[in-house]
C-alpha cells in the first residue's frame, strides 16, 4: 500500500502516468532515510527496555515497547494490521493507566504480565481480521484473471468492490468508536478520583498521562484522513498529484510513527534514566592498592 505514493493515478480511469526515474528515487531516498531514522530511534528504545529487567515486568512498559515495535512494523510492512493495532494498543494503556490510578490496590493482581502478553496477542488477532475479510472477499468475488494482471499498488484497485469498502469502513468505524469509548471513560474516571486525591502530583501525574494519550491518539487519527487530504487538494493540483500525495503521505503516515514514541519515552523520568546510563559512556577509573 505505501509504495502507492510512487504512482500517479486517475480515479476515474484504468490507466496511470508512473513518475520519472529521478522523481520516484528520490521519493524512495527520502522514504527509505526517515524509515531508518526512525527506526534507529525506536531501536534505541527498544534496547533500553530490555536492557533493564524492571521494564519487562511492569505491564506500562510492556504495552509501550509492544507500540514502539508495531511501528518498526508499520514503517516497511504489514501496514493494514498494524495500522488497526496502533489505536487499540493506546486503549490497552489507557485502561492500564485508570486501573493503576483508580484501582491501585488491585493494579499489580490484574496488570500481570502474562495477562499483557495475552492481550497483545488479542490485539495481533483483531487486527489481522481485517486483511484476512479483505483475502476472503477478493477469493470469493474476484475472477481468477484478476489475480494475474497488473495494477497500482492503492487499495482502491487491489480491493475493488464494494464489500471491501464496506468491511474498510465497519472495521475503522467500529475501531475508533471503541477506542474514544475507552479514553473518554477512562480519563474522566482518572481525572475525578484526581481531583478527590490529597495529593497534587497524583492530579498533575493524570492529566500529563490525559494529555499525553490524547496526543498519541490524535497523531494516530491522522492517517484516517489521508484519502480526504487526497480528495481535497488534487483537483487543484493535478500537475503536481504525485508530489502532493507524497507529502500528505510524510505527514499523516511517517511523521506519527516518530513522534508518538518519543512523547512517551522521553516523558517517562525512569525510561530516559535507564537510557542515558546505557548508550552514553562512563569512565570508571580504580584504584588498586597493594595489601
Amino acid at each position: 500500500v505505501d509504495s502507492c505514493i510512487f504512482t500517479n493515478w486517475e480515479m476515474n480511469s484504468t490507466d496511470w502516468i508512473v513518475d520519472s526515474y529521478e522523481e520516484a528515487f528520490a521519493k524512495n531516498i527520502v522514504i527509505v532515510s526517515l524509515g531508518l531514522i526512525i527506526n534507529f530511534i525506536n531501536g534505541m528504545l527498544m534496547v533500553t527496555f530490555f536492557s533493564n529487567p524492571m521494564f519487562s515486568r511492569d505491564s506500562r512498559y510492556i504495552l509501550y515497547i509492544h507500540l514502539v515495535f508495531n511501528d518498526i512494523l508499520m514503517i516497511f510492512f504489514l501496514g493494514t494490521t498494524t495500522f488497526m493495532i496502533t489505536p487499540l494498543n493506546l486503549a490497552g494503556m489507557a485502561i492500564e493507566r485508570f486501573i493503576a490510578i483508580c484501582k491501585p490496590l488491585h493494579h499489580s493482581q490484574i496488570c500481570t504480565p502474562r495477562r499483557t502478553h495475552i492481550f497483545i496477542c488479542l490485539l495481533w488477532v483483531i487486527g489481522a481480521i481485517r486483511s484476512i475479510t479483505d483475502v476472503i472477499i477478493s477469493l470469493l468475488t474476484q475472477p481468477v484473471s484478476f489475480f494475474r494482471s497488473f495494477i497500482p499498488c492503492y487499495p482502491n484497485y487491489l480491493f475493488p468492490s464494494k464489500s471491501h469498502q464496506y468491511n474498510t469502513i465497519a472495521s475503522q468505524v467500529i475501531c475508533m468508536s471503541l477506542v474514544w469509548i475507552i479514553l473518554i471513560y477512562t480519563y474522566c474516571r482518572v481525572l475525578f478520583t484526581a481531583r478527590k486525591a490529597d495529593s497534587k502530583g497524583s492530579a498533575n501525574k493524570a492529566r500529563s498521562t490525559i494529555l499525553l494519550h490524547g496526543v498519541q491518539l490524535l497523531l494516530c487519527m491522522l492517517s484516517y484522513i489521508t484519502h480526504f487530504m487526497f480528495m481535497i487538494t488534487t483537483p487543484f493540483f493535478r500537475l503536481h498529484q504525485t508530489k502532493i500525495i507524497f507529502c500528505v503521505y510524510l505527514f499523516t503516515n511517517i511523521l506519527p510513527r516518530l513522534l508518538s514514541p518519543l512523547i512517551y519515552g522521553v516523558q517517562d523520568q525512569k525510561f530516559v534514566k535507564q537510557m542515558k546510563e546505557y548508550f552514553t559512556c562512563n569512565i570508571v577509573i580504580v584504584k588498586i592498592v597493594p595489601s
